[in-house]
């Protein structure tokens, strides 16, 4: 074979190789949700909606807030996060506004969000990955999935690992104190409290106190003044929360004197966002949930 004819099968091969290349299809991604639902995309994701603000903070903590495309008019931590588009709220997302950020995924939860509205997005075949956590173990295998999910793993091992770091930190500073009797108030009217699997009455429980409202069967039930004030709780904490809804009063706590909280001055506020969102921040509430329910565990 001749130099010149070597060199033409040369270039015919690599330009074959090249067609070859560009023209394949996408390799499939498929993984499974939180509830075990297997997604499929035509290739992992770049372009991503969260309609989930512990979501849109676990992908900032990951440093893969590129991916996210659009976020809910309630994700606003951290600060960049208002910037990002938006799509309306948790419950009833804009679908028009989704479809025109052309996601690959979407990250919802069945805890937040309408299941018509996921099932409308699975209609006009946006794939959805369903998010949920009640247990801080949940929490860092969330963390842990989406940075499987980003391709930010190398993001994901570190954070888990601090995390779990700390919670053991609280749990042997608590661990050779009594229990004390816990009301945590989301909502002062109607008054809702957490139940057995609502995130907040774990940490309780790891912060070294005895959630009164654990055994019910919601998340977050209503409970009556009366129900909640019969069960004579030793601690107080009033949840604040963001998107301007300010402080609970404490006014009318204080009133009922004789409860043994309000005695010892054992009624507190604490940060409700770091108590309820699952994301990183979880443990900053944990910490400030074990301040207040053991103080001298931190002084």
């Amino acid at each position: 074979m001749t130099r010149r004819v070597a060199v033409v099968v040369a270039v015919a091969t690599a330009i074959a190789v090249w067609f070859l290349v560009v023209s394949a299809p996408a390799v499939a991604f498929t993984t499974r949700d939180m509830l075990g639902r297997e997604v499929t995309l035509a290739a992992p994701p770049a372009r991503i909606v969260s309609l989930v603000p512990s979501i849109t903070e676990i992908l900032y903590a990951l440093n893969a807030e590129d991916m996210l495309v659009g976020v809910t008019d309630f994700c606003d931590f951290p600060a960049e996060a208002r910037q990002k588009p938006k799509v309306g709220g948790m419950v009833a997302p804009s679908l028009e506004a989704i479809v025109a950020l052309k996601p690959d995924l979407v990250i919802a939860t069945t805890e937040g969000s309408r299941e018509d509205a996921i099932v409308q997005l699975r209609r006009l075949k946006i794939p959805v990955y369903l998010v949920t956590a009640h247990r801080a173990a949940d929490v860092t295998l969330l963390i842990a999935r989406m940075g499987e999910l980003t391709g930010r793993q190398a993001a994901a091992g570190p954070l888990v690992a601090r995390i779990e770091h700390r919670i053991e930190a609280v749990k042997k500073a608590v661990l050779p104190l009594s229990r004390p009797r816990v009301l945590y108030v989301l909502w002062p009217e109607p008054l809702i409290v957490p139940g057995r699997d609502a995130i907040v009455t774990e940490l309780i429980q790891i912060a070294g106190g005895q959630s009164l409202t654990a055994g019910d069967a919601d998340s977050w039930p209503r409970y009556s003044l009366e129900a909640a004030v019969a069960k004579g709780p030793e601690v107080i904490l009033l949840a604040n929360h963001g998107a301007g809804t300010g402080a609970i009063s404490m006014d009318k706590w204080r009133r009922l004197s004789e409860l043994p909280a309000v005695k010892a001055g054992r009624l507190l506020s604490v940060d409700g966002d770091l108590m309820h969102r699952y994301g990183p921040r979880f443990v900053d509430g944990l910490e400030q949930l074990a301040r207040a329910i053991h103080p001298e565990a931190f002084p």
